[in-house]
């Protein structure tokens, strides 16, 4: 079977741990791994810390439910991702609290929301252009997220949350757990005239740990 009891039981374990965390509140985020053209992901409703392996929603890659609890209605915006990066086995979503309020923010820069404050930030982010609200798991957020994950494996979702893609579900936690404690960062700093990493130290990081768009 693509879905064997490890990648279940590391699911589990990572939504509980970004549950306990207070990282994602009650029944929101979820969490899904690709296998060639199935899906593995957290059922409509979930609660990240209470998972049952074996409920966890099997889909085909155009969202044909095969086994397990009714997937999550934000499936789409998953199929998004894996459409635009096949290289990419893992997605991760989170209604994590600095990065919602940094999304309500007025005058974001919709092609990178986020300045490059942490080395960490550009190495496991890069660029994180902004999507603007519609209503979960509707057909124009899918559009748009397609639309802005052309040259992004991240997003930030207006009055939502992030959205992030990698090769691992380990790296799309890593992803979205930046968004978030750089987005505290930016609120924490804010009205501060922080330093930012310079366009050449950027440049620097980006050579030495390039990502796949």
């Amino acid at each position: 079977m693509s879905f064997d009891n490890e990648k279940r039981n590391h699911m589990v374990a990572l939504g509980a741990a970004l549950y306990d965390r207070g990282l994602t509140p009650g029944r929101t985020g979820n969490l899904s791994v690709r296998v060639g053209d199935k899906i593995m992901i957290t059922p409509t409703n979930a609660c990240l810390g209470r998972l049952d392996p074996e409920r966890l929603s099997v889909t085909t890659l155009d969202g044909e439910h095969i086994t397990g609890d009714k997937p999550s209605k934000e499936l789409v915006l998953h199929q998004a991702l894996y459409r635009n990066h096949p290289t990419c086995a893992a997605v991760a979503h989170l209604h994590s609290t600095s990065a919602v309020a940094v999304s309500c923010l007025p005058g974001l820069d919709v092609e990178d929301a986020l300045p490059p404050l942490t080395p960490y930030f550009v190495m496991r982010v890069g660029r994180l252009p902004v999507v603007d609200y519609a209503a979960p798991g509707s057909a124009a957020l899918k559009e748009a997220v397609a639309r802005a994950t052309e040259d992004s494996r991240a997003v930030l979702l207006r009055h939502h949350g992030s959205l992030a893609a990698a090769s691992t579900l380990d790296g799309a936690v890593d992803a979205v757990e930046e968004i978030e404690e750089t987005a505290r960062l930016h609120l924490l700093l804010e009205h501060r005239s922080p330093r930012y990493l310079e366009e050449h130290e950027v440049a620097d990081l980006r050579s030495r740990f390039p990502q796949t768009p």
